[in-house]
């Protein structure tokens, strides 16, 4: 079985690269490359971005209106989600010198990203270019370097509309601009390694076989000697091999073959161990021309026919979610820690799979996901369009070709998946006819087998082209855009059944943080709503509870907990994904609570945690805790008996408090929903209510969690007026909140209309086009309570809140603090 090395530098987790791992020479600085051996240099920073579509470099040079940035960059970190439709799709320059005084290597740019077409100038030549979006890249620059040293170097980059780069124009997420992850410069001696790739045909738990094909470009012909050696997780040489080649001028690919491995030590998601190949070519002299590590993994996988997933020859369910690469503020234009950050998350709620949609990500997230113990299914950004023409399919083969290769050893990927949705809102007449497409994803599948025999090929929601791949998951969102909750465990078994190789990709919905209610809609579903459990392409003709209620987060909580615990008792189930971990933009939901927000996610789009993550880590975390659901829902009402109350814990037994006095101690039950029984019925008292609760694994105190609720006997009454009040946060902010109220000053809690913020004047500046609970100028009313956060200047300022009917309610905002 072929396992992926690891392409970034091997030892750094904030600066890394995939495509050629080289010597990082820290002495350099960020101006200045003067390198003695082969170096890699990061280059974020000292960048200047012009916002001008123009092609002429007469007009780029003499524009004066350029601003100073870093990379990672994309022009579109707020307009998607601003209150205006449409967002920027067009093309940006930047600029940069480079000082290079060693002319006597390759020299190199690589990028990791670019959306989505790109030129780069050096000293006013074009020196290359590139299509098509979300992969790394290379361009020479060695011609084009001025024999003084000192070098312009100019990138255009646009993300205009283009029917023949994938993915659609329709897809459901934002085509981000500009160059959206770390670029770096190369250089290399003039004999070196362009690409290891690593292979291991035979593994067992007895032992294991390895071979290493190495790519290698020369500038002349002379005979080489190359020298290999494994290094183990301890970072112990277990293995070398050596070869002798005569190296013809250009590129040569050669194979390195390494004595079997007794007992290797497994890749998994529980453990997750990564060996290294060092490879170090010479000439006949013995002097070291190139040298190049590469990190890889053994493991070996399959799916069995109606019997699930296998690793390591052992059965796991695949418990996973899916990632969408953007970030509040900041768009597509994560660092390094944002991207690690979202796959510690996802770890730490105990996942063990992630689908990566619907493109290829950052380098840092299979970096995250080889060192987590995390399966990837990477997927081809064959996202809706159907299929085009010749360019088309040009465009589209490069891409998949230079995904496979760039990620090819990383041991965290099982899936390649060919698309999603492939056939819906053809792009081109006829472009989503079975006739077309099915011949077409033959092809990619015969070019996914050519590069890589080793892995699972996949697709989902694509029913014609299900049996052409190795592994298929069709659309069931049970209880969301169709049927119930209730219906999923019989939707599980019907397409287990029908399909050999079922895995479950996208199930769940949305939810609007602090929206809450203390009747959901239950297990049975909407009265009169679609009884299938698969989206329609057109939601505005059938009723559901996507379309028909209100996103309440109790109702959402209540589906996934019932998804769990169908899919963890399903025997021979592969596993499943919701869909998706973190709210993200969308161009196509304008209309929703949070404008241009899918809020599907289990945290929102800042990475704050919803109800949902904990229903999730109560079943997968082995990190002891509990949550009383919930820290947004801290005004109820009801009668004088009180109300129940549900706490999510993964402790073997919790006990429940109020006010100090114990309601009781639960033991938590396998296979009862909600929250495995631990609900507790609380007498609540007219005001402030003060709820505690314990957990505990085999009697010992392991988590602990607190809520204060103020509780109303019987219901609110009807909105009286809109208290608008401020709250000094930090960094000179404040947390403008507007509550619905009655005339007693009990909060309506059924209130829900859209929201706006106003900064009336020049003073300070609302922190809004964020998309998330607290930086929304437009937001939907949840229960009764909307937030806005404002930086404050050196002067008041006043704040309007208006809705529909509200025809104005002011704050003033003091000035902020000295430091």
């Amino acid at each position: 079985m072929l396992i992926s090395h690891q392409l970034k530098y091997p030892l750094q987790k904030l600066q890394t690269m995939v495509f050629v791992v080289v010597t990082l020479l820290s002495t350099l600085s960020n101006q200045t490359l003067a390198a003695s051996h082969d170096s890699l240099l990061l280059l974020n920073d000292n960048w200047q971005y012009l916002e001008n579509n123009t092609t002429e470099l007469s007009h780029v040079k003499a524009a004066s209106q350029w601003q100073d940035i870093q990379l990672p960059h994309t022009w579109n970190a707020i307009d998607t989600v601003d209150t205006v439709p449409g967002y920027r799709r067009s093309a940006s320059w930047y600029k940069r010198e480079l000082m290079i005084s060693d002319l006597d290597k390759i020299t190199k740019l690589y990028f990791e990203g670019a959306n989505f077409s790109t030129q780069v100038y050096l000293n006013g030549q074009l020196a290359g270019s590139h299509e098509g979006g979300y992969i790394g890249f290379e361009i020479d620059l060695t011609p084009y370097l001025a024999p003084e040293g000192k070098n312009e170097l100019l990138v255009r980059v646009s993300n205009a509309y283009n029917p023949n780069l994938i993915p659609s124009q329709k897809a459901d997420f934002f085509l981000y601009g500009g160059i959206t992850r770390d670029l770096w410069l190369k250089q290399l001696p003039l004999t070196h390694i362009a690409r290891i790739a690593v292979n291991t045909p035979q593994v067992s738990a007895e032992q294991a076989s390895t071979s290493v094909e190495l790519t290698l470009n020369n500038v002349k012909q002379q005979p080489l000697n190359i020298n290999a050696s494994i290094i183990d997780p301890q970072g112990k040489v277990v293995l070398k091999a050596t070869t002798k080649i005569n190296q013809q001028p250009g590129e040569q690919v050669t194979t390195l073959d390494f004595p079997k491995l007794a007992s290797p030590a497994l890749w998994s998601t529980s453990s997750p161990l990564l060996y290294q190949v060092q490879v170090t070519i010479s000439d006949m002299q013995e002097q070291v021309l190139h040298s190049q590590t590469a990190r890889f993994g053994y493991r070996w996988f399959e799916m069995k026919p109606h019997k699930g997933f296998f690793l390591n020859g052992k059965p796991l369910l695949l418990r996973g979610t899916h990632r969408h690469e953007e970030h509040a503020g900041i768009g597509a234009a994560m660092s390094n820690a944002q991207h690690r950050n979202d796959m510690q998350m996802i770890k730490d709620m105990g996942a063990n799979f992630v689908r990566l949609g619907h493109y290829p990500q950052d380098p840092e997230i299979y970096n995250a996901a080889d060192e987590l113990g995390l399966i990837l299914w990477d997927e081809l950004p064959w996202c809706r369009g159907g299929k085009g023409g010749e360019e088309w399919e040009r465009n589209t083969e490069h891409l998949w070709r230079a995904q496979i290769k760039q990620n090819y050893n990383h041991p965290s990927i099982m899936f390649w998946s060919l698309g999603n949705e492939i056939y819906w809102e053809e792009d081109f007449p006829g472009g989503g006819a079975e006739a077309v497409i099915n011949p077409y994803l033959k092809k990619l599948n015969d070019i996914t087998k050519q590069l890589d025999p080793s892995r699972l090929t996949s697709i989902r929601k694509y029913y014609p082209g299900a049996d052409l791949v190795d592994a298929f998951s069709p659309s069931i969102w049970a209880g969301w855009y169709g049927g119930s909750y209730s219906q999923y465990a019989e939707a599980l078994q019907n397409a287990h059944a029908k399909y050999p190789t079922f895995l479950h990709m996208e199930y769940g919905g949305s939810s609007h943080v602090g929206r809450h209610s203390e009747n959901p809609v239950s297990a049975t579903g909407l009265q009169d709503a679609q009884v299938s459990v698969s989206e329609a392409v057109n939601q505005a003709i059938v009723k559901s509870v996507a379309k028909d209620t209100d996103w309440n987060e109790n109702y959402i909580v209540d589906l996934f907990d019932w998804h769990l615990n169908v899919s963890e008792n399903f025997a021979g189930f592969a596993g499943n994904a919701q869909w998706a971990f973190k709210d993200f933009g969308t161009p196509l939901r304008p209309e929703n609570p949070l404008p241009y927000m899918n809020q599907k996610g289990l945290v929102d789009r800042e990475g704050n945690k919803k109800d949902a993550y904990y229903v999730f880590a109560s079943y997968w975390s082995e990190l002891p805790f509990c949550y009383i659901e919930s820290k947004t829902w801290t005004e109820r009402n009801g009668p004088k008996e009180g109300r129940e109350v549900t706490v999510y814990c993964n402790t073997d037994t919790a006990e429940l408090f109020l006010d100090g006095n114990s309601l009781g101690l639960k033991s938590k039950q396998k296979g009862v929903v909600p929250a495995g029984g631990l609900v507790w019925q609380v007498p609540f008292k007219a005001g402030r209510n003060e709820l505690s609760v314990k957990g505990f694994i085999q009697d010992e105190l392991k988590a602990k969690d607190s809520l204060s609720v103020k509780y109303v006997v019987g219901e609110h009454g009807k909105l009286d007026k809109i208290n608008l009040s401020a709250k000094l946060l930090k960094n000179n902010r404040w947390l403008i909140t507007a509550e619905a109220q009655d005339k007693d000053s009990n909060r309506v809690l059924d209130y829900s209309e859209r929201a706006y913020f106003y900064n009336i004047g020049d003073q300070g500046q609302l922190l809004e086009n964020y998309g998330t609970p607290t930086k929304s100028s437009t937001i939907e009313m949840a229960s009764g309570l909307a937030h806005i956060e404002f930086e404050a200047s050196d002067k008041s300022s006043v704040i309007e809140f208006r809705t529909q009917n509200i025809k104005g309610v002011y704050v003033t905002v003091g000035a902020k603090q000295a430091n």
